[in-house]
């Protein structure tokens, strides 16, 4: 239980700094983003992918295909989503709504997941995440008051629409991912991130040829391939594959493998705080007092549900006499 919440830690705080990523190449479609984001992540993969070419052979092709899936659905999608939404909302906001993922997958994981991972009494359950949605709602409100640069309501409609599409991608990521770990505990974690940084890479290249000619067609000053600033975005793009994407999946594989999802659900939250603290960094500013009472209920709410032990689920059969 401990190393599987420290191992969630850890990837909470690599995946706060996706939210800082758009932040720091304003300038740059979402697109671009998201697709040079995992092909990096691809070309990182190709040579850990022939280091470990013995294990790769151990997966068979339904193996494959649930990488490319969940791959192509909780990263690239979810990226691309997410990226869109910062440069509508600003990064707090989008980290907030995407924060709703601690209420949404232990939820989904006692509906789904009960009879595998035991389930968790619903009075327990709800009151943590009632917590924690306080907690979100108090952030959030927070944010709005510190008002958003260059605010038009169609355009914050559509950003938050899209950070509503990020969450249920990630949400969509996380619980069909935990259960593969979870069927599979003789793979390795690591082997896992690697087979899905690989499975991602063609679609990732397609995707970012694409957006190169759509973007040569709608904004032909816009110099391509990699934009107005080459190295800092090529540097961006591998920076953040490395440490969000390959480091971050690969501690999440580890908390999969080692806590319940109706228990590792919550602790997405880590994420959310973590992407706070790298918001606030860059805004050179503290946190207002409404931000701190939301965080530490977004603490209160984990820690209670972290604390709560999924029962075996009975199941009962009619017996004839």
């Amino acid at each position: 239980m401990l190393s599987g919440i420290i191992w969630a830690l850890m990837a909470g705080l690599m995946w706060g700094l996706i939210f800082v990523g758009p932040m720091l190449a304003p300038d740059y479609p979402a697109v671009l983003l998201s697709t040079g984001r995992y092909l990096a992540l691809g070309v990182i993969a190709l040579p850990l992918a022939w280091l470990g070419r013995r294990r790769l052979r151990q997966l068979n092709r339904r193996d494959w295909l649930t990488a490319l899936r969940i791959s192509t659905i909780g990263n690239l999608v979810y990226y691309l989503f997410l990226a869109a939404a910062i440069q509508r909302t600003g990064s707090p906001v989008s980290t907030m709504i995407v924060g709703a993922l601690p209420v949404v997958l232990p939820i989904c994981a006692n509906l789904l997941y009960s009879q595998r991972d035991g389930h968790l009494p619903w009075r327990r359950l709800l009151l943590s995440l009632t917590i924690v949605a306080v907690g979100l709602v108090l952030v959030n409100i927070a944010e709005l008051r510190h008002g958003l640069p260059n605010f038009s309501p169609l355009r914050y409609g559509v950003g938050l629409g899209m950070a509503l599409l990020a969450m249920i991608c990630w949400a969509v990521y996380a619980l069909q991912n935990a259960r593969w770990l979870r069927e599979n505990p003789d793979k390795s974690p690591m082997m896992w991130a690697t087979v899905q940084g690989l499975a991602i890479l063609p679609l990732s290249l397609i995707g970012y040829l694409g957006g190169c000619l759509w973007l040569a067609w709608q904004e032909p000053d816009f110099p391509l391939p990699f934009g107005p600033q080459p190295g800092q975005f090529i540097a961006l793009m591998f920076v953040i594959a490395i440490l969000c994407s390959w480091i971050g999946a690969l501690c999440w594989n580890e908390a999969s493998q080692r806590l319940p999802t109706v228990i590792l659900g919550p602790l997405i939250v880590f994420e959310n705080l973590a992407g706070l603290l790298y918001a606030f960094v860059l805004r050179h500013s503290w946190p207002p007092l409404a931000t701190l009472f939301g965080i530490a209920a977004l603490i209160v709410g984990v820690v209670m549900a972290v604390r709560a032990r999924p029962a075996p689920t009975v199941v009962s059969a009619n017996v004839k006499e």
